[in-house]
């Protein structure tokens, strides 16, 4: 790790951001809170890779496999994602347009 302690992204970084933004078709967050947290999320990946290479310099090769799976997670599956869902229903529940495209998805990729 360097002495440099501030993580800042690159200009062209943000403005990839910010294109992505304008791009998108369904925009949850106003564009500020959406660069805010991209960079957020860009920064700790900055992080976790500095502490990763400083690991395997000092002869730490398997700790930084574990600190990665432990920090980064893979997100669910499809099929987590819908089964999930169906799991937390309610009676009366009322799946939302998102809801029902995540089941649909994850129906579509069933073998018939």
């Amino acid at each position: 790790m360097t002495q440099d302690d501030t993580i800042t992204p690159f200009i062209d970084l943000v403005k990839q951001w910010s294109d992505d933004w304008h791009k998108a078709k369904d925009n949850d967050f106003d564009l500020v809170l959406y660069v805010a947290l991209q960079a957020t999320r860009w920064g700790a990946a900055q992080e976790l890779e500095a502490c990763c290479k400083w690991l395997v310099k000092n002869d730490w090769k398997a700790v930084h496999q574990h600190l990665r799976a432990a920090r980064r997670p893979k997100p669910p599956s499809l099929k987590e994602q819908a089964l999930s869902l169906v799991e937390q229903h309610e009676d009366g529940w009322r799946p939302s347009p998102k809801d029902w495209d995540t089941i649909r998805r994850a129906l579509e990729q069933l073998d018939d």
